[in-house]
This record gives structure tokens, sequence and C-alpha cells, in this order.
């Protein structure tokens, strides 16, 4: 198994990714929106190729190893928007992809993993230890393990969304950004966004129950959820504790972090849809549903992350149906 150098991710190596992503990528759309009469924008994140940000980190990653470790594949975990970045990154390199994937991840996250030429292994979130098994097969196969968020090159590419917003801003004349509310599961795009942003105030946002990062913040140390946390319809946030890698930012950047229900996280999903005609998936909503709640202050020049978009159709559905109840 290859693994990453030891190494912390750098606002260098921020502006490097967002070069690189540039060359292949246009940026997601900035969309002007107002919540409770304030002026914020959203950076549409959902609308990536792969319907989620996790493209960015995944591309920086698989383009920076040498064609010898691109021989030898790449494994990673994930619930499915890292896979589906993964998987299309290491297409697009000509590269064999491994996924590990809970088997009750979204079907439509499964399947789009399949479609973009990964191999899925599956196994039971409650009695298999998912880290082990991914290891396991990149040690078998020589493979690099491009993990989620505890990646310094993984970082570094969430972070090119920030470069984007910067830019995005500068080009419509606004003021510079303040404040990013965004969706955070084990930290990656938080941290990225904290490297890329240095002078705004960065917020994470969290499904309440999944809210290792906000503990972690609070108690100034790595602290895990707690040992029985609800269910969330918010499959990509369920870390169960973020990595020093990621804490090593976060704690230096990010003063606190806020935690949001499941109906208010469907109430975001129905505003996006209603007001911006965007789809999200309940983990790509929880910054919005920050906002909408006033939870998070909303003056200045705020951004918010509308993270991802790969919702299961029939359970958008039932949210969209639930507003007319």
């Amino acid at each position: 198994m290859t693994k990453p150098a030891l190494r912390s991710p750098t606002r260098e190596g921020v502006l490097a990714a967002a070069r690189k992503v540039a060359a292949i990528l246009p940026p997601t759309p900035l969309l002007p929106l107002r919540i409770d009469g304030q002026q914020v924008w959203i950076k549409a994140e959902c609308l990536q190729p792969v319907g989620a940000f996790k493209i960015r980190g995944a591309w920086h990653r698989l383009s920076a190893l040498s064609d010898k470790e691109r021989a030898a594949g790449v494994v990673a975990v994930s619930s499915g928007n890292h896979a589906q970045g993964v998987a299309w990154a290491a297409h697009r390199l000509g590269m064999a992809a491994t996924i590990v994937m809970p088997a009750d991840a979204p079907p439509i996250k499964l399947a789009r993993t399949r479609e973009l030429g990964a191999q899925v292994v599956t196994y039971d979130r409650l009695k298999e230890n998912r880290e082990e098994i991914a290891q396991a097969i990149a040690a078998e196969k020589g493979a690099t393990y491009c993990h989620a968020f505890a990646d310094p090159w993984v970082i570094e590419g969430q972070g090119s969304a920030g470069i984007e917003i910067v830019e995005q801003l500068a080009a419509r004349s606004a003021p510079p950004v303040d404040r990013i509310i965004a969706c955070c599961g084990g930290g990656g795009l938080t941290a990225g966004l904290a490297l890329a942003c240095p002078e705004a105030e960065v917020i994470p946002v969290e499904p309440e129950g999944w809210d290792d990062v906000c503990r972690s913040l609070e108690a100034g140390e790595i602290c895990r959820v707690s040992d029985a946390p609800p269910p969330t319809a918010c499959d990509a946030l369920q870390t169960l504790a973020t990595s020093p890698l990621n804490f090593a930012v976060l704690q230096q950047r990010c003063a606190f972090g806020l935690r949001v229900s499941e109906a208010e996280v469907q109430d975001a999903q129905r505003f996006a849809f209603e007001r911006l005609r965007l789809v999200l998936e309940p983990g790509g909503a929880v910054a919005l549903a920050a906002a909408m709640t006033g939870k998070a202050q909303l003056g200045g020049t705020t951004v918010i992350l509308a993270s991802g978009g790969n919702v299961d159709p029939g359970q958008f559905a039932r949210v969209l149906e639930a507003r007319t109840r």
C-alpha cells in the first residue's frame, strides 16, 4: 500500500490545487440569495460533474501521483461523494479504483460510482471496520489509499472552492468574503476553505448527533460522536471523529461549529429547490439550514456552501411532498 507523505496542508497547496482544478473544470456558480432580508451567496458545488465538491480533492490527490503509483491504482472509503470523485479522477487518469462503501449507501451513489468504472466493495456499517477493509485491499494491491478527509492533498483540493469564491466575488465587484458557512463531516472541506480564505470566518455545520467537529472545537481536543449517534439522512456527514491533520487547521481557524436538526435540513432542501432550483442531498443542505434558522450570522459578505446533490429521487420527492401535508 502506498501512503501519502507526512506533511501538513498549506495555502500554497490550495493555490496549486485551484490551478489544477481550473484547468479541467469550470467554476461552480456563485448564486445571490436573500435570507430574512440579508444578501448571501450560495456556492453551488452540487453542480459538479459528480454532484459534489469531492471531485476537487480527488483530482488534486490522484493527479499528484507518479506514473508508478498510478499504475498500482487507488483505494478509498466513502458513502458516495468521495467515491464518485475518486472514481471520476481515476477514470480520467486511466487508473484502477476500488471503493469501499457501506451496503446501505444511497443506491444512486453506489450505481454512479460503478458507472464511473470503479470496483465497489460493500461493508456493514454496524459490524465491520471500513478503514481496515480498505487498507487491507490497498496493501494487497500495492495501491494508494486516498482518505476522504485526512489527506493533505485532499484538504488542499477542497480548498480550491474558496479560491473560486474569492475570484467570483471580485469579478462581481462585491466586498471580500467575511464568512463561509460549510457543511462538515470529517473537516476536509472546512479545513481547505480556512486555508484558502484566511481573512474569513469559517463555520462548520454538522447534523445533530454527528457533531464530532463541534465537540472537538468546544473541548479543545479531538472528540468522537456519542456512543449511540442517532439515525440521520445526512449519510455524507456520518464521521465518527475528525483527524489530527484536519483538527490542526480547524482549531486555529474555526472558533465554533453549529448543529442542525433533520427537520431543519429538510426545510433547507425545499428552500433551495423552490428559490434556486437546486437539488441538494441532506448532507449538502446543512450549511443552508444553519443560515435559515438564524443559528449562523449572515451580516457582511456571507457565502454558504451547497456541497452536494446526490440524493435518492424517492427520498427527495418525499421531502418536497412534506411541504404540502
